[in-house]
Order: structure tokens, then sequence, then C-alpha cells
């Protein structure tokens, strides 16, 4: 491979992405590292905005056919081309037992994909690697066996927990064309894949960490007195696992003396709704809806508030959060945090030491908010600890050279 070339196909859901910060941050450390790579994007971009990280990186990036009939004659060239492949036979079997039990379209729409992936790689590529396990993994998938190359995946929340068992048992299982390894950013997360795969060994733990770098210095908080307004913050999807709705409930049942405001950033679907649900209660004047923000405004947003809500809870259909970046970004300046104990947000924030962990009921919220509310002291101890503890355990270092080593081997096994 000459210096420069890409031996790598990416794979991700949409590139760029607001909420996604994580990934475009292992990115370009990746490449800062050395590697070369191309992105391949399932989806055209749907945010209006960018996060500065995102021009720092140099991959070419390549859209996928986002849905087959827009692209008819790159879908039909692509599979004349695939067809040619030496393991095409093998991937349309494999294939064919996944559509028997997941006859969707999207799952038609993973073939077609991988067709064009496999017939536009370059000659030189050597591996795969896909965000996310569930249909950025099956697209890899489905290609790396039609161009006999090796393939990998990180997991990371809703693509564990709402993806079928038999699909993640396959994904993990070296007889089924499984990954070499897999990547999942929670303890919590990498226990239930190890007890699915065939070799434990494969699933790595690796944080995602935070590049400190990218980050101004925290502000020079003053402490805030009892009975001050309690500027409060979050940043999140409006999707059901964030708990958003229990928040704006729990704020209902805070007491008249105590004066509050929230602000919510981020995107989602049930902001209508959410803002309804305010309305009714009587609280929507306390309430500012940004919608989605860049890095720096999420950033400044935070230097202004004096607490980090994320109420995350397990959603009904069993997605939930994994460990979320922005509670690392809020810890960072020194933002005091409020969240709960679902998945593996204790194993960053210990309750009563680096933060707040209540459960998610209303009832409980409004307490906990209260308490903080009463204890600015306390509260100011927890978001140093938090910190200190950011700074000590969960930089961003050690993980990318653990992935770095991991797909040094991957492109290894692909060249040999």
């Amino acid at each position: 491979m000459t210096q420069g070339t890409a031996n790598l196909a990416v794979l991700v859901k949409g590139w760029p992405r607001l909420s996604e910060t994580f990934i475009a941050q292992e990115l370009v450390a990746l490449e800062e590292a050395g590697h070369r790579f191309d992105i391949w994007s399932l989806r055209h971009p749907t945010d209006t905005k960018r996060h500065p990280l995102h021009d720092r990186l140099h991959a070419q990036v390549h859209y996928l056919p986002e849905y087959l009939y827009q692209e008819p004659q790159r879908i039909w060239h692509a599979r004349a081309i695939a067809q040619r492949l030496p393991g095409y036979a093998e991937a349309y079997t494999v294939w064919r037992a996944d559509l028997a039990r997941d006859r969707t379209h999207n799952r038609i729409r993973r073939f077609g994909q991988a067709c064009v992936l496999a017939a536009e790689l370059p000659e030189g590529a050597e591996g795969l690697y896909a965000h996310f396990m569930h249909t950025p993994s099956s697209v890899a998938r489905y290609a790396a066996i039609m161009r006999d190359l090796p393939w990998s995946f990180s997991a990371h929340a809703k693509d564990i927990w709402t993806s079928p068992e038999w699909e993640k048992r396959e994904k993990l299982q070296a007889e089924t064309h499984g990954a070499t390894f897999g990547a999942t950013c929670t303890a919590f997360g990498a226990q239930h894949l190890r007890e699915l795969t065939d070799d434990p060994t494969r699933i790595d733990l690796i944080y995602h960490g935070l590049d400190l770098s990218r980050f101004p210095p925290p502000p020079d908080r003053t402490l805030r007195a009892e009975g001050d307004p309690l500027h409060m913050l979050s940043v999140g999807r409006l999707v059901e696992k964030k708990g958003f709705d229990r928040l704006i409930a729990a704020f209902a049942l805070l007491p008249a003396e105590l004066d509050w405001y929230w602000t919510h950033i981020g995107g989602g679907g049930s902001r209508e709704r959410l803002q309804a649900q305010a309305e009714t209660a009587g609280i929507a004047h306390r309430i500012t809806w940004r919608g989605a923000c860049d890095q720096p405004e999420v950033v400044e947003a935070m230097r202004q508030s004096d607490l980090f809500v994320l109420p995350s809870r397990v959603a009904a259909d069993g997605d939930r959060d994994g460990l979320p970046n922005v509670l690392m970004e809020a810890a960072s300046q020194l933002l005091p945090i409020l969240s709960t104990p679902v998945s593996a947000i204790p194993e960053f924030i210990e309750n009563g030491t680096h933060g707040t962990l209540s459960e998610d009921a209303p009832k409980a919220l409004a307490q906990a908010i209260q308490d903080i509310a009463n204890a600015p002291g306390t509260t100011a101890r927890m978001a140093q600890a938090a910190r200190d503890r950011l700074v000590s355990e969960f930089g961003m270092a050690p993980g990318i050279a653990q992935l770095s080593q991991r797909l040094h081997a991957l492109c290894a096994d692909g060249s040999s």
C-alpha cells in the first residue's frame, strides 16, 4: 500500500451526524495515528450544521444508495460485478437465511448496499470496520464475504439491545462469517456480547473517552447560592430512552419557591409532544428548546449552566444509552451531573461521588433536583471529582491505541 492510500473501509449510518460526535472523534484520532481509510455512509446527511471536528477529517466519503430504487443503474451494475466475486454465492446464501428471519425492506436494502460496496471497494482494500452492530455491520458482513476480506465492528447502545439474539450470535461466530473482532464502549455491553461469541477474547472494551484538547479549560465557577436561579441543561435526542418526558413531569413537581429554568439541545421527533406536555403542566415559560447545535454552542451552554440533567431510561423496545459522551463533556466543564443508573452510566458516575444518580420516576427526579439545589457546595465537589476521574481514567488516547492495534492486525490479515 502506498502512503496515503486507503486500505480500510469504515461504514457508518450517516455522515456527518451531530449526534455521533464520538464517531467523528475516533476517526479523526485514527487518521492522526496514521490509518488511511475511506468512509462509506449508508445515508446522506440530514443535519444542517457540522461540528468543527468533522472538518478535520481528510478521508474520502462515499455514499451508498440510501434507497435502492433511487439509483437502479448503479445497483444493477454493482450486482453484475458482485456476482463475479469469489464469495458472492456464499454471501447470497447467508443473506437469504437472514431474510427468512427478517422479511423487511431494510434487509433487502442491506444486500443491495453490500453489492455496491463490494463492487466499488478499491483493489487495495484489506478490511472493513462498521460503526454499529445492526445495519452497518450487516452491510459490512455481506460485502466482506463477497470480497473474502475480514471485517469488524464497534457496538454502542441501541444496536446491541434492539438487535435479535440470533443475528448478534451469527455476527460473533467464526463459523457464520462473524467479525474478526468487535469493540464496544461499555463494560455492560462487553459482558453481554462475550456471552454470545465463540471466543470472548474477540470482544474488546474500548471506552470512547474524551479528547480534552477539543474543549476549553473549565470556567472559574462561582459557588451558586441556595436561593439563586437554577439553570439546568440537557443535551440529547428527543427519543424515549433519553427520558425527557419524565423530566418534564418532574419539573411540574418542583416547589414554587425554586426558581428554575431548563434548556434542551438536540433534535428528534418528539419535540411537539413534549412542548405540549410542558404547556399543559404550566411550565413552558421556564423551558428553552434550542434544537440541534454544534459542539462550540453545546460547550458554551454547559459553561453557562448550573446542572446537567440526563434522565436516561430503558425504552419499551429495549433501547437504552451506553455511556453517553455528553456526560464526559459536561464533566470537562465542571458542570454538576444528575443522571440515572442505566446501562453503563455508573461506570463513569458513582452516585454521591461524581454526581447524582436518581431513579427515572418523576418524583425521584424532582427530589434529586431539589437536593442538588439545596447543596451547592456538595454538588461542586462532586463536579470536581467527575472532572478528575475524566482526566485520569477516561481520556481518549488509551482506547485509540487499543483500537488502532486491532485495525492494523485486521488489515494485515486481509492483505495476506
